[in-house]
Formats: structure tokens, sequence, C-alpha cells
């Protein structure tokens, strides 16, 4: 079974470390060629506070900001070993990590991230927004036909092995824009970045948009979450 989780706001190095022990758990079961009869993995949400990640692939010039500057807006950095380059976390934002065997669900890689993408799109319909996708770019858009206003309301950076994957999705929901523009986010510096609260004028009730995400992943897959604890 597929269970779910609420970390509630926990720090990225140790959101990092739990994945990682969870992940190695799969990998040790498929090598030793353990079938599953159903569905597998872990779906967990959660915040965290402000702190700038960089992908394996990303370039470090993309982080605008020195030591002493990052210090005085509260903020770290971690290089980490997801897809992507860098983007930014922290309160108000929904962070979604699925560490899930593929192979449980008959999906290719390029299938997941688009049933990711997919699962944003339907939750941001519900306040009445268009989410689309930008051609050579992971993650959810508003107006990316439009060079002028294309904005980016999720970033999406996986890392998969042998059909395992870790990291996710960032879905900006009353996140404080701002720590963006110490970047160029996702490796951009002609897009912008927004969120629920920007586009929607008004704050948005969190745990109500983490309920939609968990029922539009339990559409987008096709399964049934099950709670749990840890």
């Amino acid at each position: 079974m597929i269970k779910y989780t609420d970390w509630g706001k926990i720090g990225y190095q140790e959101a990092w470390d739990k994945q990682e022990v969870e992940f190695n758990q799969h990998l040790a079961k498929k090598a030793i060629k353990e079938t599953y009869s159903e569905p597998t993995g872990r779906f967990v949400i959660c915040e965290h506070p402000h702190v700038y990640t960089l992908g394996k692939s990303g370039n470090s010039a993309n982080m605008l900001l020195n030591d002493e500057l990052l210090k005085k807006i509260d903020a770290t950095y971690v290089k980490t070993n997801r897809g992507g380059d860098i983007t930014y976390h922290g309160p108000g934002q929904i962070v979604g990590y699925p560490i899930i065997d593929l192979e449980s669900l008959n999906l290719q890689l390029k299938e997941y991230i688009s049933k990711l993408e997919d699962v944003i799109i339907d939750t941001i319909a519900d306040y009445g927004l268009k989410g689309e996708r930008l051609d050579g770019a992971t993650g959810v858009w508003l107006d990316p036909a439009n060079p002028i206003k294309a904005r980016k309301i999720c970033a999406i950076g996986v890392k998969a092995s042998r059909y395992v994957t870790m990291h996710g999705f960032a879905l900006n929901v009353n996140t404080n824009l701002d720590y963006f523009t110490y970047i160029n986010p996702c490796g951009f510096v002609d897009k912008g970045v927004t969120s629920l609260k920007k586009e929607l004028n008004s704050e948005i009730d969190i745990n109500e948009v983490k309920s939609k995400i968990f029922t539009n992943f339990e559409k987008q897959f096709n399964i049934k979450l099950q709670p749990s604890d840890i």
C-alpha cells in the first residue's frame, strides 16, 4: 500500500535523511527481487524553514547570495541529489515527497512526473487557476505561452534509482515570494514565480490545499492512500 504522512514543519536536511531511509529500504527489497502485489511506498508532505536547494545538475551561479546575506535573511543553502536547478523552500509552501516504487504502479519516470504535474494542475483548478506545462521545463506554470506573464507556481525535482523515487514538488501557497529574488529560480532569469495567495489576493487555508493534494494524488495515480503517523 501507499501511505501518506504530514510531517508538518521540518528542517530540509532532516526530511532528506528520513526520505533516504525509506528510499534505501525499497532498493534493498528490489535487490533481493522482492515483488509487490499492490502499489507500495509513501507520500509525504511538509513545510520547511527558509532554505535554498541546488539540484545535482544545477548551476551554483544561480544562487545570488553569499553566506553573510544568507544568514541575514535566516536561510540556509543545501546541495542536494534531486534533478533540476536551484529553488527555494519555506513557510507557506507545500512540499511533497513521494517515495514510491514506480514498477508497482507500472509507470515510467516521465509518466510519473507528468502525473505529479497533473496533481497540482487539478489542485489549483479548484481555486479557479489554469495550470499548464512549459515546453522544456518541469513544474506547473500560469500563462506559459506569454513570455511576459509566464510564472511558475510549482517546482518539481525528482531523484529515481531502479524506479524508486524521492524528492518531488513544491507548491507555493502562502509563500513569501521575496525569497525568490535572491536566486534565478530553476535557472530561469526571464520568468516569474507566483503563489496561490498572490493570484487570489488572499491568504489560503494551507490544510485545505493539502487535503486537495491528497485527493488529487489518489485520482491521478488510481490508488487509495492509507494514513500513517510515521
